[in-house]
């Protein structure tokens, strides 16, 4: 009914109008704080969360998680003085088993290869942003809507951040350093020799050498202890993004265009 509704007055108005009601009708929704069928609506809160999730509102969704929360816990810490300890062991024991059910979730579940060919978002105002862009998941709901939707959006930050990690690991760890820098140089080698020599005219020799180059390259990664810094340079950055991501709060993908 409401999606019916909107899009009937979409269609009578012009789209300067429309981006107005699409911004007047986000900010409602926002100050109402998804109150059962606001404005008198007969929509279900399922369904009104549905054409939340699928209209791309993830932010109100994520706001509306983190109200929701707060508000029985606010009321339970007031009502009485004796159960603190009691209230503070459940508070600590829920906290600890959303951090830990933040290791069980797939991150890539929803990721794509164009997610990677937009730009990069900015790191300062974006990724970063200030203190009051954080908090705590109130559930394993809100974690997961969190880390499939930031994972998607910092994407390419995330892969900058994994490069940056696996280059301090082979700096820490000067054998696998030249370990990679051997193998680079085997592979510039091989190249240069292929250009030199017409390998690609004999396609047999070519695969032989490549297959050599294989194994040489596999040799010297594994003895330089390469691989060690790689799986060093993923645990570290998948967990600085499984966190990111869970304790990021949700903002508007597109921010609204301010007319002069």
């Amino acid at each position: 009914m409401l999606e019916s509704f909107l899009n009937n007055r979409r269609r009578k108005q012009n789209p300067k109008t429309q981006q107005n009601n699409s911004d007047l009708l986000l900010w409602l929704y926002q100050i109402m704080v998804f109150s059962s069928n606001p404005l008198s609506l007969s929509v279900p809160d399922p369904t009104f969360d549905t054409w939340l999730r699928d209209s791309g509102y993830l932010e109100i969704l994520d706001q509306h998680s983190s109200s929701s929360s707060a508000a029985p816990f606010s009321t339970t810490s007031t009502t009485t003085t004796t159960t603190t300890a009691t209230g503070l062991f459940i508070s600590f024991f829920s906290h600890a088993l959303t951090l830990l059910s933040l290791f069980t979730l797939n991150p890539f579940s929803k990721l794509t290869t164009d997610d990677f060919s937009g730009p990069t978002p900015s790191w300062t105002r974006s990724f970063f942003a200030d203190h009051g862009s954080y908090s705590f998941p109130s559930g394993f709901g809100q974690a997961r809507l969190r880390v499939n939707e930031n994972v998607k959006r910092y994407a390419r930050n995330y892969a900058s951040l994994f490069v940056l990690f696996f280059v301090c690991s082979l700096y820490q760890m000067p054998l696998a350093l030249i370990g990679m820098i051997s193998s680079l140089a085997l592979w510039d080698i091989f190249k240069f020799c292929s250009g030199r020599w017409g390998w690609d005219r004999y396609p047999v020799i070519r695969q032989v050498m490549v297959r050599a180059a294989q194994c040489v390259t596999a040799v010297i990664l594994l003895c330089l202890n390469v691989q060690m810094a790689l799986f060093c340079a993923l645990g570290v950055s998948y967990t600085v993004m499984i966190m990111h991501a869970a304790f990021r709060k949700l903002t508007p993908a597109r921010q609204p265009a301010h007319s002069r």
